[in-house]
Parts: structure tokens; C-alpha cells; sequence
């Protein structure tokens, strides 16, 4: 259950970083760009941590994918 609450953590990171990036983009005071590149930096990063993150705990059996029925 830990496990998935980091994961959700992080995803509303992600979005928070993205919405920094778009703040900085839009108000375009000075170094913006600077900014925008570093926020956009730390989202890619983190959706890369995320999956990997994913990927090892369906390896470890900490998350499972549901049936569709």
C-alpha cells in the first residue's frame, strides 16, 4: 500500500513541476527559459523514476495488474 501512495506522490510531483514549467513560460521574466528547462528537467526525470519505480514493483510483486473482467 506504501508503494502506491509513492507512486501517487510522485505522479502529483510530476504535475506540480509541469505547472511550474507552464507558470515560468507564461509570466517570461528574465532567465523563464532557464527555468522552464529545469522544471521540465525534473518532470522527465521523475516520469523515468516513476516507470522504473512501476517496473520493479511488478517484479517484486508489490503491484499486479487487474483482470478485465
Amino acid at each position: 500500500m506504501i508503494f502506491k501512495i509513492i507512486i501517487v506522490a510522485m505522479l502529483f510531483i510530476v504535475v506540480g513541476s509541469l505547472a511550474s514549467a507552464m507558470f515560468h513560460l507564461v509570466k517570461g521574466e528574465g532567465q523563464a527559459s532557464e527555468k522552464v528547462l529545469k522544471s521540465l528537467t525534473w518532470r522527465i526525470g521523475l516520469s523515468v523514476l516513476i516507470f522504473i519505480l512501476l517496473l520493479v514493483g511488478q517484479s517484486m510483486g508489490l503491484i499486479a495488474p487487474h483482470s478485465l473482467t
